[in-house]
């Protein structure tokens, strides 16, 4: 299927807890702004941004099929499977025994898995197929370098 991704390595992200330095004061993005106070907290990924930890599992994304949403190959999803999918939600869902990372959208009686790229079409699941949405992707971590 020219839409799928590989999960590569799945983890669950209760084995990668670790409190990190956090500087709660804003990064700016333009000129720097005047010395502040730096109050620094912990942040620990897990904490903080799961909420369903026996539910959660990171995935290495493969494919440019949502390149066009900033989802690139290489990138990790964060992917919650105690979550409801919802129309519009971004999903990996498994299609006829193969992953594919896409948007969720139902229409009428009809669902169907949308990309973000122009050279790839929507999945509409037919009748007969083998479908289960397998989580809600949360969030995207890219890497910048």
């Amino acid at each position: 299927m020219e839409n799928s991704i590989t999960l590569l390595s799945l983890y669950n992200p209760l084995c990668s807890s670790l409190p990190l330095p956090f500087f709660d004061f804003g990064v700016r993005a333009g000129f720097p702004s005047p010395a502040q106070d730096f109050a620094e907290h912990t942040l620990d990924f897990t904490r903080d941004f799961v909420p369903h930890p026996e539910a959660t599992f990171y995935a290495r994304v493969r494919g440019d099929s949502m390149k066009d949403e900033g989802i690139h190959d290489g990138d990790i999803a964060v992917i919650d499977k105690a979550v409801e999918p919802k129309h519009g939600h971004l999903v990996v869902a498994m299609i006829n025994g193969e992953f594919t990372l896409k948007r969720f959208h139902r229409k009428a009686n009809r669902i169907f898995l949308m990309p973000a790229n122009p050279t790839f079409k929507p999945i509409e699941i037919q009748e007969g197929d083998e479908f289960t949405v397998w989580g809600v992707v949360r969030m995207i971590l890219k890497s910048t370098i």
